[in-house]
């Protein structure tokens, strides 16, 4: 076992300053979405999982997940701290249980889902192709097929 470089009450004092709201990919995202004409909620509580984005004249909600936080598969910013490795694994497995539980939810009330993970969003938004691919999902008929109830946006090459 590593000692931690840093003391507790240090380590302590750096983790208190992670956001779970409006954080730079989410605001990017909802700027991005602003300025093409999409109105929004944000944080809505009363929906399982409180989503990010709400955009409730498409019944559509999105989760814009931190790599690290919610475990995007394959992506380099998921690593796994080498101490007290048996609380983080735990800790990661509850938030990817639980997000997996509100995006069922929300599909269960006839809400469409996406995820937007944190390493696709630069500082100024989606790349145009992911952007426009979001932009295509929304706009689709709120009867989608359950097959289109739910989109990943990965980072694309």
């Amino acid at each position: 076992m590593c000692a931690d470089i840093v003391t507790p009450v240090q380590r302590s004092a750096m983790m208190s300053r992670i956001r779970g709201k409006n954080t730079r990919p989410e605001l990017a995202l909802r700027r991005q979405l602003f300025f093409a004409g999409y109105r929004f909620r944000i944080h809505r509580r009363d929906l399982p999982g409180t989503p990010d984005v709400v955009l409730p004249k498409h019944r559509v909600a999105l989760f814009v997940h931190g790599c690290f936080w919610h475990r995007h598969p394959g992506c380099p910013m998921t690593t796994v701290p080498s101490t007290n490795a048996a609380v983080w694994a735990a800790k990661f497995s509850a938030n990817v249980e639980r997000d997996a539980t509100a995006v069922r939810r929300l599909q269960e009330l006839g809400w469409r889902v996406a995820v937007v993970w944190e390493c696709s969003i630069g500082p100024e938004g989606l790349a145009i192709r992911q952007f426009d691919r979001l932009a295509a999902w929304i706009a689709q008929t709120t009867a989608a097929s359950p097959a289109t109830r739910l989109l990943d946006l990965l980072e694309l090459p």
